[in-house]
């Protein structure tokens, strides 16, 4: 019995160390980095995170994956709070709506909630299928390359004419809010972007370039927070059994400071010069992630 206890304790000393050392402080940085510049570009933050887990060789055994996936979730608060800061205008006067002392707050506090809804369901219904069919390289891909391929052939058009006649973010319907919300659906596929998808949505109804965006980013931040809360409460004790609780805080720290200089930039380029450079950008990374898969990287 003695011997079993101590073979058993030398096991879990083993897997700790060894998970310890699968995510350094470096790697954890790395991520951190390349979740705050991905998840509010249209370029999917979860196709990229996937990709550099697998050269970071995170998350490759059955004893951490779920530890890793959890982990990529939840360092999105690092950008929620990008977002957060850089919107504290709006996000205060939805608020104000909340106990009524701003009806244009409160109206778009309830149309952020209604685009929330179909992908939280969705999202919840399918998360154990999600989790094991679409989070691999393939499925990101594919996803990448046809994004791409819709960028470049269709958000010019609608770039265009939310430039010229495009409306204010107040004039969002409930309609309108519900179609941007299925939208966000097929972004549950990784390797699609929520922010691409949304903002699309957002444009084919009709709002301006900045108002698509702005209601993007603030359904993002609604959407985010409760994915990493619920991941969090669910898988949280083994994320930080596995990782402990620093390295956790370092991702979240870069993330923080890469999503605020990532948003901070993106406003102005789409606005301006379209999402033409992300479609190309998506069809060759796409390429790159194949030709690493044909040759054994990932």
């Amino acid at each position: 019995m003695l011997h079993l206890v101590g073979t058993l304790t030398t096991w879990l000393a083993s897997a700790t160390a060894e998970a310890s050392n699968e995510l350094t402080a470096v790697k954890a940085a790395i991520l951190g980095v390349v979740e705050g510049l991905s998840e509010f570009l249209p370029i999917s933050s979860t196709g990229h995170l996937i990709i550099t887990q697998s050269l970071l060789g995170v998350g490759e055994t059955p004893a951490t994956k779920d530890a890793a996936d959890t982990y990529t979730i939840v360092i999105q608060a690092g950008a929620i709070l990008a977002v957060l800061l850089l919107y504290w205008r709006r996000v205060v006067e939805m608020l104000r709506g909340a106990v009524g002392r701003d009806p244009e707050g409160r109206a778009l506090l309830i149309n952020i909630v209604i685009a929330f809804i179909p992908a939280a369901l969705v999202g919840v219904l399918l998360e154990k299928p999600i989790r094991d069919q679409l989070f691999g390289t393939w499925p990101v891909i594919v996803a990448w390359i046809v994004g791409g391929i819709v960028i470049l052939f269709f958000a010019r058009r609608l770039h265009e004419r939310g430039a010229k006649t495009g409306r204010a973010l107040e004039t969002l319907t409930v309609r309108g809010a519900v179609i941007i919300g299925a939208a966000q659906c097929v972004a549950l596929w990784p390797g699609t972007s929520r922010s691409l998808v949304t903002i699309l949505a957002g444009l084919a109804i009709g709002l301006s370039v900045v108002a698509a965006v702005e209601f993007s980013f603030l359904l993002g931040l609604v959407t985010l927070s409760a994915a990493t809360v619920y991941d969090l409460l669910k898988h949280g004790s083994e994320l930080f059994n596995t990782y402990g609780t620093i390295n956790p805080l370092i991702g979240f720290v870069f993330a923080f400071v890469a999503a605020f200089i990532a948003v901070k930039w993106m406003v102005a380029f789409i606005e301006h010069r379209g999402l033409d450079i992300f479609g190309w950008y998506r069809i060759g990374i796409g390429i790159l992630a194949l030709v690493l898969l044909a040759t054994g990287v990932i």
